[in-house]
């Protein structure tokens, strides 16, 4: 496995680690609505922070973007929308399947979607079924998907020991759900195929390879944004229990606390995608669709080993955590599978 590979397997494993964490900021916010939480932590990673290093890295920001037609811009912006559908469903499902049936499902349908999806759309699927590199890391697909089966079983025998139920569970709307999630959420991945002309230009302009993915997330969050905060704003306006102006006349030392936990949540959300773009460009341009299928399974493995830094799982009894470790270790091996079909 080439050094190039290896590196972009550790930044997909960073940015996945971000993406693990990400909600810890969350959990210190008090007072306020979900809505309004989201929002401000939203706003910071789907529009300040693409704006700010776009702007860092192109000698001319406005230039730059008005080089590209509509039907280019298009299909990004569309795709990040879908994303952030998909972002929206997540949080539902949870709420109706639970943690670890939720993350299960939807985490398998989105790798799976976003990982195979991407080169059938642009007609490379021979790739994948025709040369040992490519039937390499689809096996690696499959183990992942194992993994991601074994870390889900885990979670489950630990919400039956401790006891812990989805607050409103229905079967039937969270399977509906996290299906829509799964499905939705792969639109980062085609997003990313998506904006490869706006990658090459930034590539032209002089931008490093590791940043020339970073500018078209004010495109593609741009579109998760629309969808999110709408969402957000629409519930904030209608539902009886929640305002915008009562989360925000806290006392002025718990609002700046909020403001600050909320927009940490964002970095750190951010953080994960820039790390994406680093690992992306690492990867071997003819299997460069392979991004999402490590994001995913190194989102569920850091899932897991956050929750045992964390002594999430101490109550849960030894099974638990003993199938929990095993579901790690096929994570793990799967990510070394597909980068040896990679360097093949």
């Amino acid at each position: 496995m080439s050094n190039a590979i290896t590196m972009g397997i550790l930044w997909h494993l960073v940015g996945a680690a971000s993406a693990a964490c990400f909600y810890a900021p969350f959990k210190k916010v008090q007072r306020w609505s979900w809505e309004t939480m989201w929002a401000v932590g939203g706003c910071v990673s789907w529009i300040i922070l693409p704006w700010t290093v776009s702007a860092l890295l192109l000698p001319n920001f406005w230039a730059y973007y008005d080089g590209f037609s509509l039907s280019t811009l298009l299909p990004v912006f569309l795709f990040g929308a879908m994303w952030g559908i998909g972002n929206i469903n997540y949080g539902l499902t949870m709420r109706y399947l639970g943690m670890s049936m939720g993350i299960g499902i939807a985490i398998g349908i989105t790798l799976i979607v976003g990982t195979l999806m991407t080169p059938i759309i642009a007609g490379k699927f021979d790739v994948l079924i025709g040369t040992p590199g490519g039937r390499m890391t689809l096996l690696g697909v499959v183990v992942a998907l194992v993994g991601v089966a074994i870390v889900t079983r885990a979670g489950q025998l630990k919400e039956r020991k401790m006891g812990i139920r989805a607050e409103e569970f229905n079967l039937k709307k969270g399977l509906l759900l996290a299906v829509m999630c799964g499905i939705f959420s792969a639109g980062m991945s085609f997003a990313m195929d998506a904006a490869k002309p706006m990658h090459e230009a930034a590539a032209a302009l002089g931008v490093d390879p590791l940043y020339v993915a970073l500018p078209s997330y004010v495109v593609i969050m741009g579109g998760g944004a629309v969808v999110n905060l709408g969402f957000c704003f629409i519930r904030l306006a209608k539902v009886k229990n929640l305002s915008i102006k009562a989360d925000f006349s806290v006392a002025k030392p718990l609002l700046i606390a909020n403001v600050l936990f909320a927009a940490m949540g964002g970095l750190m959300w951010y953080l994960q995608f820039f790390f994406y773009a680093w690992g992306h460009a690492r990867i071997p341009a003819q299997y460069d669709y392979m991004s999402w299928m490590l994001h995913m399974s190194f989102y569920v493995l850091c899932g897991g080993l956050v929750g045992l830094l964390l002594k999430e799982w101490k109550a849960a009894g030894r099974r638990p955590m003993s199938v929990l470790s095993l579901g790690c270790v096929v994570i793990i091996i799967a990510a070394n599978i597909v980068g040896l079909g990679m360097a093949n």
